[in-house]
């Protein structure tokens, strides 16, 4: 991801900026990845067909061995999610495989070439999206499907399919939402960066979906000066009384508080101007406390599965499980689910594109026929430096629309 840079000495705050900028949020870690290749297109159904009765192979690719503390901790989370998916999986035997894929998208086709050869017939990561394209590619002459981690949409078709939360997914709830509560001129801010990018597109996508309306972008290089241009610019627009809501993308965890700040130093805050993030502003935890922040809108799981299943995981493995681990628990549980079902199209493209869709880790989640997901997600804010709850999450299918 880009470094929060600034062309000039960073003191105070600014220095305490620069540091949180060498941490990576993870989860854009697959986002910000590029794509390479060729985006699959979306084709004919794919996938083996099964003997539900027979234990099925399922092969998980995770990027252990690179040397990244945090990577490793996410491997070993989405290892420890997966076998605690297979142990819980009643009435459907799951034969899990773990494939250290590394970070390079040689080692993760590879992997998955070794998996294929060992006899698997469902692959779960990698993680990367240009690993998932190149790994997506190899295994469609194969006729196995991928589920990876990534949530980048560009990668989604043909046998690759995103299981990371999504920002078209994240925008779509918070425009949607916006909408019930009178927030129909929306302004985009984004960074320059590839996530940004990405991230404003889903932005301006999910605006023109939900029949709102696009009252400008603005976008900016991810350093302290690049903000410092673009807070006048987002002033004026907002004083104009064409806009309702600013909707950040703020990918880089330094820019949200920062921009922010310096925005209600200007006069632009919640809820007079409606602050929108794509990111999660109640992590790290001390963001809660910054004034700023109050009565912003973000979205996240459902609260009460998400913990159940960390307070679980906790207990099983000795430590907290990583954000992202939760993916390999979904992976493994959608399979689980349509084999118990007795499906012997469970692991094709029809199967794991059911439309009632699966209970996740964190809420209801349904697989998309162009290789999407979607996910049903709740409305959050922070009030009193608590986070609050606005608008649940959907507990079944039907809350996810068509």
């Amino acid at each position: 991801m880009s470094a929060f840079v600034t062309s000039r000495p960073a003191t105070g705050l600014r220095h305490v900026l620069m540091k949180a900028a060498t941490v990576a949020s993870a989860l854009f870690l697959a986002a910000c990845e590029p794509t390479g290749g060729t985006t699959q297109a979306r084709g004919p159904e794919t996938g083996p067909l099964i003997d539900p009765s027979e234990p099925v192979r399922v092969a998980l690719l995770a990027p252990g061995g690179t040397g990244s503390q945090d990577l490793e901790w996410l491997a070993r989370s989405l290892k420890n999610a997966a076998r605690m998916a297979a142990a819980d999986a009643q009435g459907a035997t799951i034969d899990l495989r773990v494939y250290d894929s590394g970070a390079s998208t040689e080692s993760a086709v590879a992997q998955a070439n070794a998996a294929a050869d060992a006899g698997a017939q469902i692959i779960l990561g990698p993680l990367f999206a240009e690993g998932a394209n190149a790994v997506g590619n190899a295994m469609m002459a194969r006729n196995i499907n991928v589920l990876t981690f990534s949530n980048n949409t560009q990668v989604a078709g043909g046998n690759v399919f995103v299981l990371g939360n999504s920002f078209e997914n994240i925008a779509d709830r918070l425009v949607g939402y916006g909408l019930s509560q009178g927030k129909r001129n929306v302004l985009v801010v984004a960074e320059n960066d590839v996530a940004g990018q990405l991230g404003g597109r889903a932005i301006e996508a999910a605006v023109a979906r939900n029949g709102a309306r696009l009252a400008g972008r603005v976008d900016h290089p991810v350093s302290i000066s690049g903000i410092d241009g673009v807070v006048p610019r987002i002033t004026e627009a907002a004083r104009t009384g064409q806009v309702d809501a600013v909707f950040m993308t703020a990918n880089n965890q330094a820019v949200l508080p920062y921009l922010t700040q310096s925005l209600a130093a200007a006069g632009v805050r919640s809820p007079g101007t409606q602050m929108v993030g794509l990111t999660r502003w109640d992590q790290p935890a001390d963001r809660l406390g910054l004034p700023q922040l109050a009565e912003g809108w973000f979205a996240i799981p459902d609260q009460t599965l998400q913990r159940q299943f960390e307070a679980r995981y906790a207990q099983a493995y000795g430590e907290a499980p990583h954000q992202l681990g939760s993916l390999a628990y979904d992976g493994v549980a959608a399979i689980a689910s349509l084999v118990r079902n007795g499906q012997r199209n469970a692991l094709t493209s029809t199967g794991l594109t059911q439309r009632s869709g699966f209970a996740g880790v964190g809420g209801v989640f349904r697989l998309q026929p162009d290789g999407t997901v979607q996910r049903g997600l709740a409305v959050a804010t922070i009030r009193g430096g608590q986070l609050v709850v606005l608008d649940p999450a959907p507990r079944n299918s039907r809350g996810l629309g068509s």
